[in-house]
């Protein structure tokens, strides 16, 4: 087995990863919509932990191979320049939107709540810094120009 075809079958683990995210994003309102500080302090940590999960499976997600395109429309986005740089800058303004507000929190926020809060964050750009990378590597390998 390549080494490539390796690091392909444990992107898989991408799924799960994703539904734990998923759970911990619902967690909170099987739980009742009482507002209080209980069910607030709930919510912040099912917050962070959707965002730590989630920053985790798009990390597991770019270790696909980058030569095959998984759909026709992302075929169609990575096979014309013009659409796959408009993806690219949307990507990277994102990502660096939310690497900037993760750091922000992290540095100026005095409750812990909001600094684990941040935490997430930061991982879930870490994880889109990835999938930038894999992005422009899909869009070097399928370009049509």
């Amino acid at each position: 087995m390549k080494i490539k075809e390796l690091f392909h079958y444990i992107s898989y683990l991408q799924y799960p990863l994703i539904l734990v995210a998923l759970f911990f994003a619902f967690e909170p309102y099987f739980h009742g919509f009482e507002v209080n500080d209980e069910f607030i302090a709930k919510f912040f940590k099912s917050f962070n932990n959707t965002l730590l999960f989630m920053g985790l499976g798009i990390s597991f997600s770019t270790l696909q191979d980058t030569s095959k395109t998984q759909n026709k429309l992302s075929q169609r986005i990575w096979e014309n320049p013009k659409k796959g740089k408009i993806v690219i800058i949307i990507m990277s303004l994102m990502t660096l939107f939310l690497l900037v507000i993760g750091m922000i929190g992290y540095f100026s926020a005095m409750d812990t709540k909001l600094k684990e809060l941040s935490i997430g964050i930061i991982v879930l750009a870490i994880g889109l810094i990835g999938m930038l990378k894999s992005a422009i590597e899909m869009f070097e390998n399928h370009r049509k120009d």
